[in-house]
């Protein structure tokens, strides 16, 4: 029974639900509403049950973890954290106002997952393990970033609520600014290393996925993307090791510009080419697929008469190019 009933879910249900948690959540800004507060939590629950659900039937479906399986799931997992994260805190203290800064987020990589690709990951099949450690601690170490940049974003709030001496709003209330500047100094400093592992197994994964026909490209847009990244994250990273000095008001700032160009990169480069990952993996891909269908075109077509095989091959490469259009994928086959 619950197998059945999660094959039905959508992302729009939980996206829903969460869209209804943070309503409530902001509704708070208007009024101290208990009961609100309750109801959102309900919702909030229904729509970790309902991703939770959607997760393990679309690892069930494609064989594979959710972290390897699609970058649409590999946001999902992420909103996924964020979410968990906004339940624990929610649950140790209920009149943290942490709906109001983690769910839009999650609003946010839940409605991208919208526009990326579901199909698998091409470079896995060169070493699977290898895979897997890239893709978790690519997620454990963004989502650190993520937490920075939100804990940043209480900061300044909270900043400008004590110098209005607004800080008493009714049914709002947020961690005091040492305690927030604490927790973003250890938030970068924890994620910027698990960022380069990540990058670093990626970049071993793409050299040991040769066998399998997925070369990685590192002139790939989305390669360089992340490239330039990890040196704004490690600049941040070592200057907050080497400045004894710095103030909360200064970490929040720069971990402000600094993740906000991760997340801007992460989000944007995936959404913008249309393609699920590595560019250079995905043509290679494709070509591979052609030479594949190629192949059982000609064994076929020797046992046809020559109008028949003339025939077959146009349309066959009509088919290749709509389904695989990459360069030179007729050519090949007219010459084979």
């Amino acid at each position: 029974m619950p197998t059945e009933f999660f094959a039905k879910v959508s992302v729009f249900c939980f996206l829903a639900s969460y869209f209804v948690a943070f309503g409530l959540d902001a509704a708070r800004l208007l009024k101290r509403l208990p009961v609100a507060r309750w109801i959102g939590l309900v919702f909030g629950l229904a729509g970790f049950a309902a991703q939770t659900g959607y997760l393990l039937i679309r690892g069930r479906q494609e064989n594979l973890p959710p972290l390897l399986s699609s970058t649409h799931d590999w946001l999902l997992v992420l909103a996924w954290i964020i979410v968990l994260l906004y339940l624990f805190l929610t649950a140790l203290d209920r009149e943290l106002a942490v709906g109001l800064f983690l769910l839009p987020v999650v609003l946010l990589f839940v409605g991208a997952s919208y526009l990326v690709s579901k199909q698998p990951n091409p470079l896995i099949a060169g070493h699977r393990g290898l895979a897997m450690l890239h893709a978790s601690l690519l997620l454990v170490g963004i989502a650190g970033v993520v937490v920075g940049v939100l804990l940043s974003v209480m900061y300044v709030v909270q900043h400008r609520r004590l110098k209005q001496h607004h800080a008493t709003h009714p049914g709002v209330a947020l961690p005091s600014l040492a305690r927030l500047a604490r927790w973003n100094w250890w938030a970068v400093v924890v994620s910027v290393p698990l960022l380069t592992l990540g990058l670093g197994s990626g970049v071993a994964l793409g050299l040991t996925s040769q066998e399998a026909g997925a070369v990685l490209s590192f002139a790939d847009p989305i390669v360089l993307g992340h490239g330039v990244v990890w040196i704004a994250m490690m600049s941040l990273f070592v200057w907050l090791l080497t400045t004894r000095r710095s103030t909360g008001k200064q970490v929040a700032a720069l971990t402000l510009w600094a993740g906000g160009f991760l997340l801007a990169i992460l989000l944007g480069l995936q959404v913008l080419s249309l393609t699920t990952f590595h560019r250079g993996a995905k043509t290679s891909w494709r070509e591979r697929q052609c030479k594949v269908q190629s192949a059982e075109c000609k064994m076929q077509s020797d046992q046809m008469g020559v109008e028949c095989r003339v025939a077959f091959f146009t349309l066959h490469s009509a088919l290749c190019t709509l389904h695989w259009p990459s360069d030179g994928c007729v050519s090949r086959e007219v010459s084979a």
